[in-house]
């Protein structure tokens, strides 16, 4: 009898040892902090956050929430505590999330450019032109009914960047998405847009990593005939919520994320991704270029995308002044 309870106890113990250690293995006792992301469909869609999201969640006990819209709306959930920060590239639409007290601690963390793709056959005869030549000859040739263009057409930050481009060539935007005959708005995200003109032999604007990815996969059959141009430049930035204006959101989680994405870990996860799949890095990272002074590049990046010769003006650094030093 005795050895029978022996036994039974030592039964018991095993099975609760074993239980305790499947829950706490089901149910960790230490809680991630969650910290949600709105961010552009082209950090997304290419697969870059992926990459980043793994690396960032092994070093820190934070549970990435990545919602991927166009910037239009990735802002509007930032604005409306929705997000605790955001991923966008559109500096004009940047500048007045400041300004206006929903943003703090703006980063610029990479960039890439912009691009005119369109079918092989070219109906446009847009092959050698600068941009601005090129938009002209598209207008002209849609005109006619000899080539269309597919627009985003949801306030993206692709989208933004194209109107601005219209407005270069000396073209009404309005005017122009009024010609439904040849001017396409496709309300998709970049993805979806390049099919719908691949799909249509049509033309359209896209940022060179969404394109790549897709035209790797064999998801689109589209030639790239204009990159590499000062007007296409593409520039990515990390914008925390300001805490103030949403209290419950997640703000050092924010700030922890953005120093991962400046930091050279971070930095190069952005410079490496893509090389080994395409051949080049789908995006290009920031930093350091934008510390130096006489580069070329960097200079073209800050004339576009600073704001008075700064990121992120003194006055929304809301206390972190060490991401600007």
């Amino acid at each position: 009898m005795k050895n029978w309870t022996w036994l039974t106890t030592i039964t018991l113990i095993t099975i609760i040892l074993v239980a305790g250690a499947y829950y706490l293995e089901v149910f960790p006792t230490t809680k991630k902090e969650k910290l949600t992301v709105s961010t552009t469909t082209s950090l997304y869609d290419t697969g870059l956050l992926n990459v980043i999201e793994d690396t960032f969640e092994a070093k820190y006990p934070i549970d990435l929430q990545i919602i991927s819209r166009g910037t239009g709306l990735a802002i509007k959930l930032a604005q409306d505590g929705d997000a605790d920060m955001m991923l966008v590239h559109a500096p004009s639409k940047e500048l007045p999330f400041l300004t206006q007290g929903y943003g703090v601690c703006r980063k610029i963390i990479a960039y890439n450019f912009f691009a005119i793709v369109g079918p092989e056959t070219d109906p446009a005869e847009i092959q050698g032109l600068t941009t601005l030549e090129a938009l002209t000859k598209i207008v002209e040739a849609g005109r006619k009914r000899q080539a269309m263009w597919i627009s985003r057409g949801d306030e993206s930050g692709t989208h933004a960047k194209e109107k601005e481009l219209w407005r270069a060539a000396n073209f009404t935007w309005e005017e122009l998405r009024s010609e439904t005959n040849w001017y396409v708005e496709a309300r998709k995200g970049m993805g979806g847009t390049l099919i719908l003109a691949s799909e249509r032999s049509a033309y359209t604007l896209t940022d060179m990593g969404t394109y790549l990815s897709h035209s790797t996969a064999d998801l689109i059959a589209l030639k790239v005939f204009i990159s590499q141009e000062k007007e296409l430049l593409n520039v990515y930035s990390a914008i925390a919520v300001n805490q103030t204006r949403h209290p419950h959101t997640n703000f050092n989680g924010a700030i922890n994320f953005i120093k991962f994405l400046v930091s050279d870990e971070g930095q190069q996860l952005i410079g490496d991704y893509g090389k080994n799949e395409y051949g080049q890095p789908l995006f290009y990272p920031a930093v350091k270029l934008l510390q130096e002074s006489n580069d070329p590049l960097a200079n073209l990046i800050r004339e576009y995308a600073l704001f008075n010769g700064t990121e992120c003006p003194a006055e929304y650094r809301y206390g972190h002044s060490e991401l600007y030093d």
